[in-house]
């Protein structure tokens, strides 16, 4: 690494407007530089303190009184406030409940029940496990066809990819916003219109997405939505996820998995299941409410910073880090969009060393993630990482792969 990059580095930080939030995050236990932000966001310092208060004044102080009091309404209140200042949601079509995987079961088995006379389902065969184990399962339990699509390495789902599979007979295309592994940022509100315009819904994984692009689900069109909240979103490990549903289609909207929380009247105990109005239909059982406070803690410094504002940051940390890469490491493979509008918060950069390298480099407080077979992933979390921690961490990955 050169002086110059370090020189660099400095000069980033020194005008960046984010610079003061990177201080508010958890340093951790010998950590170098923290790359893997996109797989577990860093807590806040101040969620030191307000998670124990929970425990202390409302668990403890409260008791059963503050389900009245605060809880009962508390995955809708966070459902819009990560639909104002992330998803570009009106009020009433996000909700925080189960996890990730959950939700997503949850709006496939819903939009199979929503187009009957269709039999398949589209997917990436590349997407992350989860998504592909749910649409294989939800197929083979439905008498249903998977129509798996190809996407290049280092890219993802495009418009003329979608049309090339969805047709009269998709029920749903399940693809990621964001990439799970190349980073490839969608034409979302273009493939959504490819999808819709063959009668069938579109879900969003929105899981690499949330929090580090800015979205506009209103606007778009999107049908349905869901996203984990531990990553850019800084939940913590287990964190609820949340789901996103447009308002147009929450009366159709059939809850595979109905619970007391989800139900019209949740404490009329005797009736019948009737499913309760609007965006609270999704919900099945009890929220976890302590998984809640990180989450809540996190969305205050992003509604403080803007989604723009973070994004911005997002696009200069991946176009630094590609510089050293190109420069340092110039035997590894981009497994990313260079074009900084199809890309992600994060970079993989593809080479036989990596295996090996991403262990050691764990063992020295450098971590970055490894991704079968030969991929080194970059999660470059905007309000928690700086410019010297990346110069860092190249560094360091440019001696271990050598």
């Amino acid at each position: 690494m050169t002086a110059t990059s370090g020189a660099r580095a400095a000069e980033l930080d020194a005008a960046d407007p984010l610079g003061e939030y990177v201080e508010r995050f958890v340093p951790g236990d010998d950590l170098v530089a923290y790359l893997d932000g996109n797989s577990l966001g860093r807590p806040l310092q101040r969620t030191l303190e307000t998670l124990p208060d929970v425990v202390r004044t409302q668990w403890g102080g409260r008791l059963i009184r503050a389900w009245d009091e605060v809880w009962l309404t508390q995955a809708e209140r966070l459902g819009d406030r990560i639909g104002a200042a992330c998803l570009g949601a009106a009020s009433g079509q996000t909700i925080v409940a189960e996890s990730t995987t959950v939700l997503i079961f949850k709006l496939l088995r819903a939009a199979i029940a929503a187009r009957p006379g269709r039999d398949e389902l589209v997917i990436l065969r590349d997407e992350f496990p989860t998504d592909r184990y749910i649409v294989d399962r939800l197929a083979e339990d439905h008498g249903l066809s998977v129509r798996w699509v190809d996407a290049p390495r280092d890219g993802g789902v495009t418009p003329d990819l979608a049309a090339s599979v969805v047709g009269d007979r998709t029920i749903a295309a399940l693809f990621s916003g964001v990439a799970y592994r190349s980073a490839w940022w969608a034409d979302m509100p273009a493939v959504t219109g490819v999808v819709q315009r063959a009668g069938a819904l579109m879900v969003w994984d929105c899981s690499h997405a949330v929090g580090s692009v800015p979205l506009e689900f209103d606007a778009w069109g999107v049908d349905m939505a869901v996203g984990c909240s531990y990553k850019y979103l800084n939940g913590g490990p287990g964190a609820p996820a949340w789901a996103y549903v447009a308002a147009r289609h929450q009366g159709e909207l059939r809850n595979p998995i109905p619970g007391w929380l989800g139900a019209q009247a949740p404490f009329a105990m005797t009736e019948p299941y009737a499913p309760a109005e609007g965006i609270r239909r999704l919900i099945s059982g009890t929220h976890p409410i302590l998984g809640m406070v990180a989450l809540s803690d996190m969305l205050d410094e992003i509604e403080s910073a803007g989604i723009d504002a973070i994004r911005a940051k997002s696009v200069l940390l991946t176009e630094f880090a590609l510089s050293l890469v190109e420069e340092l490491i110039p035997d590894a493979t981009l497994a990313s969009p260079r074009e900084e509008a199809r890309r992600g918060s994060h970079l993989t950069i593809d080479h036989p060393n990596a295996a090996r390298a991403v262990e050691s480099l764990w063992a020295e407080g450098v971590i970055p993630d490894f991704r079968h077979p030969s991929g080194v992933r970059l999660g470059l979390s905007p309000l928690s990482t700086s410019f010297a921690e990346v110069e860092r961490g190249i560094r360091a990955l440019t001696r271990a792969l050598a």
